[in-house]
């Protein structure tokens, strides 16, 4: 599985059956292993904050979740990534999977509410698959204490994977600082537990995979969403043009 830098952070050049059967391998051995979707938000964020960067640096498979950062990948080294591997279809991907393997599958993240419903997508699409356990976000950081216990209330469920919905980048935190520590994949999947759980709609499909997302959830989300992207947006495309056309050339 090769890996490629793009702007210091290393991306898999894997698609979504390389993906999958990657997690469902490191899975099966209940294999400490991390996972990201990781795009551009997640990018950009992670090389503005350089604790998050050597942070994200010990996640063993970040994926390009993104169209921009599949581009970008395709652009800078001939990948020919033919889509990006988007985080909640990686989800569903690896669910399909888990349940053919008869693996078992925990919840950590998110609200209430939105891990019922979550659930109850999974128990409905996926029948035979086995959610051992379900972990509601307390919206703040685990004491020594609690970090343990959720450790060890893990570990003891027999859990091969653990799906991580906690938001960029705090669920790229907890991934990274768990690895060694739960006996199971974990993956960072965000808005996957919205989207499957019906809380949050999802953009369609074209406007997906023309890399346009962003702005879908900008329009139903201005107030919250406009500094996110105005700013990370901007700063991927000026980081694109000076790689592609100025270090590039100099290095020619």
């Amino acid at each position: 599985m090769e890996r490629y830098s793009l702007f210091g952070t290393e991306y898999s050049a894997v698609d979504y059956k390389t993906a999958t059967n990657n997690i469902i391998h490191y899975a099966q051995q209940h294999k400490s292993y991390g996972v990201s979707a990781l795009a551009v938000h997640g990018l950009i964020t992670s090389i503005l904050d350089p604790f998050l960067k050597g942070i994200i640096h010990n996640i063993q498979m970040i994926v390009p979740d993104g169209q921009p950062v599949r581009w970008a990948l395709n652009s800078f080294y001939n990948t020919a990534l033919q889509d990006r591997v988007y985080g909640p279809d990686l989800t569903l991907h690896v669910l399909k999977v888990a349940e053919k393997s008869k693996l078992n599958i925990y919840l950590y993240g998110s609200t209430q509410e939105t891990l019922m419903a979550f659930r109850h997508f999974i128990n409905t699409k996926y029948p035979k698959l086995n959610i051992c356990g379900i972990h509601v976000d307390r919206f703040r950081e685990a004491t020594n204490k609690e970090d343990m216990q959720d450790i060890e209330k893990i570990n003891n469920s027999d859990t091969h994977i653990v799906l991580v919905g906690r938001g960029c980048p705090r669920q790229e935190i907890w991934v990274a600082n768990h690895i060694g520590k739960i006996n199971a994949v974990m993956m960072a999947v965000g808005a996957a537990f919205d989207f499957h759980a019906g809380t949050v709609a999802q953009a369609p499909a074209w406007i997906q995979d023309n890399g346009l997302e962003w702005l879908y959830r900008l329009l139903k989300e201005p107030k919250r969403l406009w500094k996110r992207y105005f700013f990370t947006n901007s700063i991927f495309i000026f980081l694109f043009l000076k790689h592609k056309f100025i270090l590039r050339r100099a290095t020619i």
